[in-house]
């Protein structure tokens, strides 16, 4: 059940496995892989260069400590094997995202649907089933609605479907014997309507510190200055990581920047005073200091109340400290968030502990797997959500194979 990378993967590994079987694709809506498709831009970041899962777990704030016996099984050179034994070459980039050398998500989905038809998984779009009844003596009784309708007997049923930001719509999961950890978003980026940046979209630095006052919460990386507040890797990343603090003080906080996070406030004042020593007669607004940008720096400028013609050697001592609080501690009121371009990720779902990481397979409900988003795992944004979603995948699948009383379904 569900057309995504997780549902896919689970399908193909099955069918791959054990020709025998007939595996059946169930997917509710008409779109099949849509999240693969707007990944990445459009490009697919189809997993991140990691040599070890040691590597590998350190970027999953949740699920890292359950998934590291599954990615000694399938990890992501794993997936790049995969992957390139169907005629899709990876590239990976400096900051280790790896995607499809055409630059297109399509590669990516149309392989994917290839090796479905190749191994005959039969997929069945505008289809869900409106009932799961696990039966006495294994399997599940499925009463499908939609474009194929009709019941369908299944000795064993892989659950996809991905997550859901509400916790009512795990309830068909609860009633199927699992608990589920709260849901609450992932990966977006920061709203902050009074920004004193607002007059700055497009802007990015590549790297600076962002932190959440008040709490144990910062990240590094790229930041990207927005319409409507915040956003890059290093907000995205915050987000993951204090997905559930921050829903808790209801998005609303106060984030902290530092445009130099090589810095302290003891070497930046050694450093002007330097600076100002030798290039005294510099206008400081039109002379951007460490590689910022120049609209950027002017802001930051403007806001210690440093005149527009004034020389670094006449610039007085408050509006230097001033300066020197804005390059170190920016504050960003933030009043809300703002989903990702179009994705989503669900910090929440099917709790590990019912769960054999080894296959996938319910410890409450025998026959019944999981994998993907669905489950209590997330990744930071870099091809770690997708790469949890193909070793879940993968695993179910293979284990799904085994030999076991076929009960011949038709839907």
């Amino acid at each position: 059940m569900g057309g995504g990378a997780a549902g896919f993967f689970g399908a193909i590994a099955c069918a791959e496995a054990n020709p025998q079987l007939t595996v059946y694709l169930i997917e509710k809506t008409g779109k099949l892989l849509s999240k693969v498709r707007i990944s990445g831009g459009g490009r697919c970041n189809v997993t991140h260069a990691a040599d070890t899962p040691a590597q590998l777990v350190l970027h999953y704030p949740r699920g890292a400590k359950q998934l590291k016996k599954p990615f000694r099984q399938f990890d992501a050179q794993a997936t790049i094997r995969w992957f390139e034994s169907r005629g899709v070459r990876l590239k990976t980039e400096p900051d280790g995202r790896m995607f499809p050398v055409t630059d297109s998500s399509e590669t990516v989905a149309q392989c994917l649907l290839d090796a479905a038809r190749k191994a005959g998984v039969q997929l069945l779009t505008q289809t869900s089933p409106e009932q799961i009844e696990p039966l006495p003596d294994g399997g599940f009784r499925l009463q499908l609605v939609g474009a194929h309708p009709g019941q369908m007997l299944v000795d064993k049923l892989l659950i996809a479907t991905g997550g859901a930001p509400k916790s009512e719509q795990y309830a068909w999961l609860r009633a199927l014997g699992h608990s589920i950890q709260e849901p609450v978003p992932s990966l977006f980026t920061f709203n902050v309507p009074e920004s004193p940046l607002r007059e700055l979209p497009g802007v990015s630095v590549p790297h600076v510190r962002v932190r959440v006052a008040g709490e144990k919460l910062e990240y590094e990386g790229p930041i990207l200055v927005t319409h409507w507040g915040v956003s890059g890797p290093a907000v995205l990343k915050l987000s993951a990581w204090g997905a559930r603090r921050l829903h808790e003080l209801s998005y609303q906080s106060t984030a902290l920047i530092n445009w130099l996070p090589e810095h302290t406030d003891d070497s930046l004042r050694h450093y002007l005073r330097e600076f100002r020593e030798q290039h005294g007669k510099k206008v400081v607004a039109s002379n951007p200091l460490f590689g910022l940008p120049q609209r950027l720096w002017r802001t930051l400028t403007e806001q210690a109340g440093v005149t527009e013609e004034v020389r670094w050697n006449e610039l007085p001592a408050k509006p230097q400290n001033r300066l020197i609080e804005a390059l170190l501690n920016t504050a960003l009121p933030v009043r809300g968030k703002t989903t990702y371009k179009d994705e989503f990720v669900t910090c929440g779902g099917v709790v590990l502990g019912e769960i054999n990481m080894k296959t996938m397979e319910s410890r409450r409900v025998p026959g019944l797997y999981f994998a993907g988003e669905v489950l209590d795992i997330d990744g930071i944004t870099g091809g770690f959500n997708f790469q949890a979603a193909w070793t879940t995948g993968y695993l179910a699948g293979r284990a799904m194979a085994q030999p076991a009383v076929i009960l011949n379904p038709q839907p």
